[in-house]
């Protein structure tokens, strides 16, 4: 029915599922599986959370949806705990993850043009290669990814676009004085998972100080724990400007997303300028806070640095047995496994981005469901509520298949 009826903008693998718990996902055969996508990590907090579930049916049952003409007594707790728990003056709550960046994009260039004193629309914004910060079309003005650009255009102006954990590219570029932001992941997620050099991020920041230009910090794939500390951004004590997050802020229950701002930066905005019907919704705001609660009452953070060590661990040792998979790399449980591509496991594959897909269904028929993204390269993202047990059980699964590859 999807293939008929829907639009074909997705490639699924054949699985059909209807039914999600912790870290498991069942078909409609009934058979179960471990989710090593974790819906993207929005459901950091395992399927089905019974908190969540609890917040999102009482809230539903008193007010779901006012629009922001009207106050709601939710919204202001929600922020409030945003606020405090990421260290910020005011948060800004929409739903999608691109409507975060948009957000994001709109804030910095205010700033820039009413505290920093760039010429009207004269603006720039600095993103990096492989970027991935969602699919509008300012968005993907700044991509570098043929897939979502190709037909697309005409594109936005106003960015410029350098090599990703580069700082000589980013002091070059941070040099004209009608920058106002540098966008960044932390990690790359969705270019296949690209941790960047140590000293990387803290050099961005210190940079963008010098120049007096924000830092975006997109850590819509990598925050609230999924890295192994509540934003992959601690890792180098590093405060951006404007931090933009989503996915898990809901445990995968409804679109919650948000960009963090100090005052100077959030206030440059006024009434009427910029807006959304559902962003900050009351149902929204109930399961936001219900959502990180867990991940704080869980040491889900704690809980997915410690594992990630286990997987790699078990991954690198894996490496060794087998020229099938070159690479392991990510933190806390955010990775990635890297393919060969010249690996000649079977005469019918004739391409690495072949040899990845056709391991993914391995996988799922073995119990363990990922998805290869950008060609050769699969990422691996559990429930950060898993067990070591679990996570050994599934690395068991990993090697079972790519070894009998050989």
């Amino acid at each position: 029915m999807e293939e008929k009826y829907g639009a074909h903008n997705y490639h699924p693998l054949p699985v059909v599922l209807t039914k999600g718990e912790g870290v498991f996902v069942w078909d409609l055969d009934g058979k179960r599986y471990y989710d090593f996508l974790s819906a993207y990590s929005a459901v950091n907090q395992g399927h089905c959370h019974p908190r969540l579930i609890r917040a999102l049916t009482e809230q539903a049952k008193e007010l779901t949806l006012t629009s922001r003409a009207f106050y709601n007594d939710k919204l202001g707790i929600a922020e409030k705990l945003v606020c405090e728990t990421f260290g910020y003056d005011k948060a800004l709550f929409m739903n999608s993850g691109a409507e975060a960046n948009e957000t994001a994009i709109k804030l910095a260039r205010k700033w820039g043009y009413t505290k920093k004193g760039i010429p009207a629309n004269q603006a720039v914004i600095v993103a990096v290669k492989q970027n991935f910060h969602g699919r509008t079309t300012t968005i993907i003005s700044a991509s570098t990814d043929p897939s979502a650009q190709s037909g697309f255009g005409p594109f936005m102006p106003g960015f410029e676009v350098v090599d990703y954990d580069s700082t000589s590219a980013i002091e070059k570029a941070l040099a004209n004085p009608n920058v106002c932001a540098l966008w960044i992941e932390p990690i790359q997620g969705e270019a296949g998972v690209f941790v960047p050099h140590d000293g990387y991020l803290k050099s961005a920041e210190k940079i963008c100080r010098k120049h007096n230009v924000l830092l975006m910090m997109d850590e819509i794939q990598t925050g609230i724990a999924r890295t192994g500390k509540m934003l992959a951004s601690e890792y180098e004590d590093v405060k951006p400007d404007l931090l933009i997050l989503g996915k898990a802020l809901s445990g995968g229950f409804l679109p919650i997303s948000l960009v963090l701002a100090n005052d100077e930066v959030m206030l440059v905005i006024k009434p009427g300028e910029h807006g959304s019907t559902f962003g900050g919704n009351p149902l929204a705001a109930a399961v936001c806070v219900e959502a990180l609660q867990i991940v704080k009452d869980e040491n889900l953070a704690e809980n997915a640095f410690k594992l990630g060590l286990v997987f790699r661990e078990r991954m690198n040792a894996l490496i060794k047995k087998t020229n099938l998979v070159t690479l392991v790399r990510g933190k806390g449980l955010l990775n990635a496994i890297v393919i060969n591509d010249k690996h000649e496991s079977d005469a019918a594959w004739n391409s690495e981005a072949e040899i990845a897909w056709n391991l993914c269904l391995k996988f799922a028929e073995n119990g363990l469901l990922a998805k290869p993204t950008h060609g050769n390269i699969i990422r691996l993202a559990p429930p950060l509520v898993i067990t070591e047990e679990q996570i050994h059980e599934c690395c068991d699964i990993i090697e079972k298949v790519v070894l009998s590859m050989k």
